[in-house]
């Protein structure tokens, strides 16, 4: 049943490049890589028109946030030659590749790519594999089960979209990627419990992404919702890990949100050349288990963060190209 579930899901936002779609996608990345070395803030404006039609049509309809779904899967993606997956946290081994290029074209057809200076150090790219003694972390650093978050769920200028490209299956080639649709999963839920969620009895804590290093508790949003927006078009705020209710109403509603996710979930298991984009407002993402064996065949993944509408003060305030400024350094201005 869940595997029918996954494959009507995935069936319906699909796009498959064609070899030589792909291959030009590969050759106009290549140039965006040469531009981006010389400066991250390069305008790519004038090379999107040169992404492969049906690529830049698809991202364009799913820009426009009508997808119940919440995600869409691009198949064929070119990924060149690769080293050994990484074993270190932060390697950064691919700086430089082509898929820099692919990943920011990409970003760019859907706002900007953006990096959070509080989290990996600012990098654009991220590189998502197992790693050595953090199983456990919910990151994507660890191998244990991710449950559904929506991405930096404690952040006022939180991604709008999220994308991550598929390297190497690993060996046990099951391991899902599983997204889970808030506009699917609300037919679940009652009246009463949408309307909690819509309430300010809601707190986050800071993923451990943006306090690795530091010592103590982790910092807590102030009250916010769970689910916004007008009905038919909504939206919401959630880490199963780090959101928490104010009140024992409040916790019955997040649990049953949680049930519903996983009743609408999508599992899709990545394929190297598999690019699979998230709509961040309207759909959470997790991961299935798997057992790694740290010998550079593991599961590898490229992720990248796009924003619509970066504010101008937000603007003035970033200290390196593309890179939002700290959570610290922004705080209280909303």
């Amino acid at each position: 049943m869940a595997l029918a579930v996954a494959e009507r899901h995935v069936a319906g936002s699909v796009v498959h490049l064609t070899p030589a779609e792909s291959e030009g996608l590969w050759n106009l990345s290549e140039t965006v890589v040469s531009l981006l070395e010389r400066s991250p803030s390069f305008d790519l404006s004038e090379l999107l028109p040169e992404v492969p039609h049906a690529l830049r049509t698809a991202l364009t309809d799913f820009r426009e946030g009508a997808s119940d779904s919440g995600y869409l899967l691009v198949k064929g993606v070119s990924t060149g030659e690769l080293p050994s997956t990484p074993l270190e946290y932060g390697s950064r081994a691919l700086v430089g590749h082509a898929t820099d290029g692919t990943l920011a074209l990409t970003a760019d057809l859907l706002g900007s790519l953006i990096g959070y200076a509080d989290e990996k150090k600012g990098d654009l790219f991220h590189d998502v594999h197992p790693v050595r003694g953090e199983e456990h972390r919910m990151e994507n650093s660890g191998s244990v089960a991710f449950d559904f978050h929506t991405e930096n769920v404690h952040h006022p200028l939180r991604p709008d979209y999220l994308g991550l490209l598929s390297l190497r299956q690993g060996h046990e080639r099951t391991t899902a990627t599983r997204v889970a649709s808030v506009r699917q999963a609300l037919a679940r839920l009652t009246q009463a419990e949408a309307a909690t969620l819509r309430e300010l009895r809601f707190e986050s804590l800071f993923p451990t992404s943006f306090t690795r290093g530091t010592s103590g508790e982790r910092p807590t949003t102030g009250r916010h919702r769970v689910l916004f927006g007008a009905p038919g078009n909504e939206s919401f705020r959630y880490d199963s890990f780090n959101t928490r209710a104010a009140d024992p109403e409040a916790a019955r509603a997040l649990q049953a949100l949680a049930g519903a996710l996983e009743a609408v979930c999508a599992e899709v298991v990545l394929e190297p050349g598999d690019l699979l984009l998230v709509d961040n407002h309207i759909a959470a993402h997790g991961r299935s288990a798997f057992t790694p064996r740290y010998d550079g065949r593991d599961r590898w993944l490229r992720r990248f963060y796009s924003h619509s509408a970066v504010p101008g003060w937000a603007r003035r305030m970033m200290a390196g190209e593309r890179v939002l400024p700290t959570t610290t350094d922004i705080q209280g201005i909303f």
